[in-house]
Parts: C-alpha cells; structure tokens; sequence
C-alpha cells in the first residue's frame, strides 16, 4: 500500500481528501501546515506528497524547497493544491520541482490520476536506474557508448587488427563487405575503374578515418576498391555490432553522418532512420511501461503528461510529441488531450 502524505490547512478539506485517499486504497498521513508536514516527510518518508500552497508557518513553496535540499527526501514525487490559478503562480511551482498542479475545487478522478500517474513514473525511474546500475557493471566496457571518439575507443580494444603493406589491396570493387574499419597507421586510397581502363582515385584516407562503408546490410558489395599507399594499420568490427552499437546512440549515429560523404546518401539515410527508430523504440516501451505499472488494460487509456513520458523515455519532448503523431497516424494509439489509448498492442510491441 502507498503512502500519501497530504499537507492542508483546512481542516474540512483535509479530511474529505484523507477519506477519498483511503477509500481508494492509500495509506494517508496528514499535516495541518508546512511546518509540520516537513517533519513528518522527514520521519515517515512517504511516496508521494500532496500539499496545499497558502499555509500559517511554512507555505507550500517552502515545504518542496525544504524537501528537495534533503537527500531523503528530494525524489518524492510533489503535487501542489492551490485556489490560485495565475499562470507565474503555476510556474514558480513548477520551476521549484512540483510534479504537478491542481486547482481547487479539483475533481476526485484528477486527483487520483495525477497521484497514480506520479507514482507510476517514480517507479519506472527507480527500475530504470537499478537496470542501469546492473548493466554498467556486467557491460561496462560495451555499453553506453556516448560519442564519436568512444566509437573510435570501441574500434581500438574490440577490433580485429590487420596490417598491409604499401601497395597490398585491402579489397577490391564488387568484393563483399561485412566490416567497417577504422584507420590506426597509413594511408589508404579508395579507387574506381572508369570504362577505358583507367583509375580514378575517389579519395584518400588517413589515420582515425573509418573506412569501409557502403551499407548497413551485410555483404552488400564494395563499389570501389581500396589500396594500402603506405604501410596500414585497421582496427576493423563486424556490421552487426556496428549496427547494436548505432541503435543505441543517436548522438554517434548523427556525429558520423557529419563526415562521412561522397556518394554516402544511402548510408545517410539509413543513419536517419535508425535514429529515428530509436526514439519510436523508447516511446512505445515508455507507454507500455506505463500500462504495466499503472494496472491497466492496453485499450483502457492512460493520463500521463508528455512531459513524464519524454522524461521517463530520455528524449525530448518535441520529439515525443512527433513521435506520438506517427503512432496516431499509424493507427497505433488514440489520442484525447493527454489520455492515450492504445489500438494495437502487437505492432506497438513490435516496434524497433
């Protein structure tokens, strides 16, 4: 059972709220003022707070400024009550930490979503940061690869090494590729053959190049060759690990379409799409996560703000909302204001 503590100086109110909270099984400890309310957060360290704002001895905004300077206490998930409905009133409360606002005279079921929805998100977080914590110590050198030259890291202690000499063939047009390289020693050129005969050099590679790319899908051939000029030195990895490392970082999967170029459109625009499949990934298990913890049925609906499905997704919220319009457009989810409702479980379930 999940404690609430609520934080409310009339008397009438804080009882009636008490009583909506047990009936709908929530254990509730309550607080007259914010002076109070601080202690007994402090003492019983609830899982969620409900407080009103204009309060004798400590208003609400002191009770979430006190609560979130304290280690304890700081990660309890915080709803404001208040008659005022000012737009600056909202914000300052918002920009001091609260999770959410409501407005009184609010409605039963606002209520009880706000705190289940509030509850729900600490613990996806909570479960997020577990798995996290897990992950980094079995995985710690494969996984959270953050940028470029962590990529570079990756190629460097995981690669298969191979050396040539200056004139040796690396592999040659129409030949099958299964590896990108990344260049440790040496240069190399990339070259065509034109109709008469006739090299055509297409470009030069030096050291931390990478080398290689022509497509994400194994075994597509070479459309060029390549030649060591001086003595080389690759670090070279499979496609398919290349490709798990990419489907979990969008910054490389954008960083390396920075520089790779020259007859590189196809490899662009599947970067793109492989980024973008990330996001869609996280948003759809963000929902269904959702759906879980809140006990719900998958076309019952869920309340959650967009700003809680992008936080608990790790991505923006813009690109949570296009994202959610894709679903929608898809004939994935239902969408009515911030209820979301899911139309196919399978496909959303499916989705990479």
């Amino acid at each position: 059972m999940k404690t609430v503590l609520l934080i409310e100086d009339d008397t009438v109110l804080r009882e009636n709220t008490a009583e909506l909270l047990e009936l709908s099984d929530y254990n509730v400890i309550m607080a007259p003022n914010g002076k109070v309310g601080i202690t007994k957060a402090k003492l019983e360290h609830p899982d969620i707070i409900v407080c009103d704002i204009m309060m004798p001895e400590i208003d609400g905004y002191g009770v979430l400024e006190a609560l979130s300077h304290d280690i304890n206490t700081n990660q309890i998930p915080f709803i404001f009550l208040s008659a005022k409905t000012e737009h600056k009133e909202i914000r300052k409360g918002m920009d001091l930490g609260a999770d959410d606002y409501l407005t009184k005279p609010f409605d039963e079921e606002e209520l009880l979503s706000a705190i289940a929805s509030r509850l729900a998100k600490a613990h996806i977080i909570a479960n997020l940061v577990k798995e996290k914590v897990v992950q980094s110590e079995v995985h710690k050198e494969e996984e959270g690869l953050r940028n470029l030259n962590e990529l570079k890291n990756f190629f460097d202690d995981h690669g298969e090494i191979s050396k040539y000499r200056k004139g040796d063939v690396i592999y040659k047009e129409e030949d099958h590729s299964n590896k990108v390289f990344l260049i440790l020693k040496g240069v190399i050129k990339s070259h065509k053959m034109d109709e008469n005969g006739k090299e055509l050099i297409t470009a030069l590679y030096k050291p931390d190049d990478f080398l290689g790319f022509t497509s994400f899908t194994d075994n597509v051939p070479y459309q060029e060759s390549a030649t060591a000029v001086e003595e080389v030195e690759l670090a070279g990895i499979s496609k398919r690990d290349l490709k798990e490392i990419l489907g979990k970082s969008k910054n490389i999967s954008i960083e390396l379409m920075e520089i790779l170029t020259d007859n590189l459109s196809d490899i662009k625009e599947q970067l793109l799409q492989m980024a973008y499949s990330s996001v869609r990934k996280k948003t759809a298990q963000t929902i269904l996560q959702f759906v879980q913890v809140l006990n719900k049925k998958a076309d019952d609906g869920i309340k959650i703000s967009r700003h809680d499905l992008a936080s608990v997704a790790g991505i923006a919220t813009e690109s949570l909302i296009r994202t959610l319009s894709g679903f929608k457009k898809d004939g994935l989810i239902e969408i009515e204001g911030r209820n979301i409702r899911i139309i196919d479980l399978k496909k959303l379930q499916m989705i990479e």
